[in-house]
């Protein structure tokens, strides 16, 4: 007999197709930034692109947006760092026209401050996305290499929260900052925060040096932020196997097994919990937030800052360009995007894992490190078949 079933869904899925209509469309909108982060994607520049999407180009871009139909896409503007395109108050405002939910990635610079906040809420801006790499700024400003920025995101952060702004916390995962997850997580719980996102880095840019986690590391740190949930609002960013690591603890706490024995958990795991036990948090109060299950292509869709589209702005891979074809189209219809949402398409472990059509792996990662997007994610050390409870999670599955 199945022990009883966790309430609520343990994995999340968006209410529409979203091989029809994307949940979130990124744009980059210039990758000009003063910082010089040692992890950067974009490896961004000082100054703007010349081709980069001017004004108008920017609004065609939310109109095609807008066209995937209601509930619209959530469009975030990001960079580099969005506060170096003078237009972004107008621009902000003709995606809030078009009804669009406008969000903002800025950098932590000295664009941002409180009066600018306040002009992008004005404008219709509801939510912003911070990134905040350490719990101190010894470890957060070595992290970006720029004197003040520790103190520049908390400060915004404090400002978002007290205008009735939603704020999201970014956290990078790399054997650099790893330690500092107890602390980032005591940050989070203590200034509070709409969610905390802890993004598993992907070999690329300036972060290909930066030392990513192991897999062993990686299922340690996933299955730490899994007991944080009762805490703080955590999500994963290119860590898809959460959502693989969300189901098993479920059957396994239904059915009282050791998940640190049933999971074989390691030293990083019991140095996170033992020192997030010194806290004295107890139990939790908080509904834990169940993972989505979107990946690249498959409800997330990126725009570069001259016009490409990818299915995330970690795969390098361009399915079109919207100043030759609808965002629209290239979504639905593109060899790679429709490619990347068949599980078919994935080989070695990924292509025979039972989590696949849940997880599926970072397309983006896999691509880093073999040049393919349908490999395996190398993140991921789990070996398909072996979870001992295949019939509980089926049950899950199908709830």
């Amino acid at each position: 007999m199945l022990p009883m079933r966790p309430h609520g869904p343990v994995v999340r899925t968006v209410r529409h197709d979203p091989a029809d209509r994307p949940l979130l469309v990124i744009w980059e909108a210039t990758r000009a930034c003063s910082l010089s982060c040692v992890h950067c994607r974009a490896e961004a520049q000082p100054r703007r692109h010349p081709r980069e999407l001017g004004t108008q180009e920017a609004t065609a871009l939310m109109e095609q947006v807008a066209a995937f139909g209601r509930p619209s896409p959530i469009f975030v503007i990001t960079g580099g760092d969005c506060f170096e395109r003078e237009d972004l108050t107008e621009l902000v405002r003709r995606g809030r026209a078009l009804g669009l939910t406008v969000a903002v990635s800025p950098s932590g610079t000295e664009k941002l401050d409180r009066a600018a906040l306040r002009e992008l809420q004005d404008a219709g801006v509801t939510a912003l996305s911070l990134s905040l790499d350490g719990a101190t700024a010894a470890v957060h400003d070595g992290f970006r290499r720029v004197p003040g920025t520790f103190d520049r995101t908390v400060q915004a952060w404090a400002d978002a929260r007290e205008l009735g702004m939603k704020v999201q916390v970014n956290s990078t995962m790399s054997s650099r900052t790893v330690h500092e997850l107890p602390d980032l997580a005591a940050l989070v719980r203590a200034q509070g925060a709409m969610t905390w996102s802890a993004f598993m880095l992907v070999p690329m840019g300036r972060g290909v040096d930066l030392g990513a986690l192991t897999a062993q590391q990686a299922e340690d740190v996933m299955n730490y932020l899994y007991d944080l949930g009762p805490h703080v609002p955590v999500k994963t960013t290119e860590g898809h196997h959460f959502r693989r690591v969300s189901l098993q603890r479920a059957v396994l706490a239904e059915r009282g097994v050791d998940h640190v024995a049933a999971l074989g958990l390691g030293e990083l795991y019991a140095e996170l919990t033992e020192r997030t036990a010194a806290f004295g948090w107890g139990d939790g109060a908080r509904v834990r937030r169940p993972p989505v299950n979107v990946n690249a292509g498959y409800g997330f869709v990126f725009v570069s800052h001259v016009g490409t589209v990818h299915p995330s702005g970690f795969l390098p891979v361009s399915a079109g360009d919207v100043r030759e074809q609808p965002l629209t189209e290239i979504y639905r219809t593109s060899e790679l995007f429709t490619g990347l949402r068949d599980p078919g398409r994935l080989t070695g472990r990924c292509g025979a894992c039972e989590f696949g059509r849940v997880c599926g792996g970072s397309r983006s990662r896999a691509y880093a490190s073999t040049g393919d997007p349908y490999a395996s994610d190398p993140l991921c050390g789990y070996r398909p078949g072996s979870f001992p409870y295949p019939q509980d999670v089926a049950a899950l599955l199908a709830s």
